[in-house]
């Protein structure tokens, strides 16, 4: 299982399935992150903590841990 936490810089992924419950999952769909959408890996900061990536046409930083929940599709 790949999640957004393991994409490279650079590289577009697809979300497959959301993992998670409660509160945090619905954070993280209310940001605009469902399944199907694609997901530009912009920046990740030198300790790896946040991620910034685009989607829906905005830039969006995310915590390592969140990333975590974002499964991802096979390329």
């Amino acid at each position: 299982m790949r999640t957004l936490r393991d994409a490279k810089i650079g590289e577009t992924v697809t979300v497959r399935k959301l993992s998670g419950e409660g509160p945090v999952k619905r954070r993280i769909m209310d940001m605009g992150i469902t399944k199907g959408v694609e997901i530009y890996v912009r920046k990740v900061a030198p300790l790896g903590d946040p991620i910034e990536i685009t989607l829906r046409g905005y830039e969006l930083s995310l915590r390592r841990a969140d990333a975590e929940l974002i499964e991802l599709a096979d390329q």
